[in-house]
């Protein structure tokens, strides 16, 4: 989906009292045989960068026809963070995906899937100081951006750390056959079988959506300690708070621990974007650097225990 609504979001920024970042964006291309063009993407580093090693690496996925852009849209809310101490230095990486659902398409001619876990994921490893280490190694995403970030966080649960995922253009469905017209209004048949194969491959279809993986990845997901993070608003113009919903019922189902949030009175874009990113990264923030144990939670557990067997004792 489009993003042109966010940088209308973000203008109230500019209003406030200036403020002087340190943080660096830098632009960079890609040459990949895993799609037919070279990747554009944009970074930016942290204040300190030239005295960092080992950051954490962050996955900034844009919406359906964005671009490198959206990281620079972003980037008042991220340095905002930064200065406060709610976000650890990272670098933040946004390649241009185009309306690719980040996926691999079916007939081969374009691996974004493959491009970003492999190639990608290599290169900004070798060229920034950035860790080699899963739990370092993170990801966000707006509407198809979320799409995008869970699919292959689910996918790879042995590269990604933890994962956000804004308003994910997500289906609520498990069968294609069960998507009625209602949730595919903004999606063209020539985009989907361009995709998804010509005529369109339902099998492939569940096999990259995202609900139908977690069902099916449920005993590797709870395994694999992976740090979810779903949110949409609860009047999002395509309707997916109700795909957001019915992801969040699987992964509660199945037990696979997660964030979720259903904001209220917030739409696809709007002013709301900014608190709610900043809640987002504050997830990923706490991924990194779990709290400590709560002595407070711990004594009321422990008082509760005895309690708790006690009832499960009775007929």
């Amino acid at each position: 989906m489009q993003r042109s609504g966010l940088t209308l979001s973000f203008l109230f920024i500019f209003c406030l009292a200036p403020v002087v970042s340190a943080s660096q964006m830098i632009d960079g291309k890609v040459e990949t045989r895993l799609v037919p063009a070279p990747v554009e993407y944009a970074a930016l580093l942290p204040d300190g960068y030239e005295q960092a090693k080992d950051l954490p690496l962050l996955f900034f996925l844009h919406g359906g026809g964005g671009d490198k852009s959206f990281l620079a849209r972003m980037r008042p809310t991220i340095d905002d963070m930064w200065k406060a101490g709610a976000l650890p230095p990272m670098v933040i990486v946004t390649p241009s995906a185009g309306r690719s659902f980040y996926m691999d398409y079916k007939n081969g001619s374009e691996k974004w899937e493959t491009f970003i876990v492999t190639e990608f994921l290599d290169l900004m490893r070798a060229k920034f100081k950035v860790t080699r280490e899963r739990k370092g190694t993170l990801l966000f995403g707006i509407s198809m951006g979320g799409m995008g970030a869970l699919r292959i966080g689910f996918k790879h649960t042995e590269q990604f750390g933890a994962l956000a995922a804004m308003e994910p253009g997500i289906d609520p469905v498990l069968k294609w056959k069960d998507l009625s017209s209602r949730y595919k209004f903004y999606r063209g048949q020539e985009l989907m079988e361009t995709i998804f194969g010509k005529p369109f491959d339902e099998a492939y279809w569940e096999a990259n959506n995202v609900a139908s993986i977690a069902l099916a990845r449920a005993d590797r997901l709870r395994a694999s300690g992976l740090g979810i993070y779903i949110e949409a608003g609860d009047e999002d113009a395509f309707y997916l708070h109700e795909a957001t919903e019915f992801l969040h019922r699987i992964l509660w189902d199945q037990k696979i621990p997660h964030e979720y949030h259903l904001v209220r009175g917030a739409d696809h874009v709007g002013r709301t974007i900014r608190p709610r990113a900043m809640e987002a990264l504050a997830f990923l923030a706490r991924m990194l650097n779990p709290p400590p144990p709560d002595p407070e939670a711990e004594a009321t557990r422990k008082r509760l225990e005895p309690l708790k067997k006690a009832a499960v004792r009775k007929p």
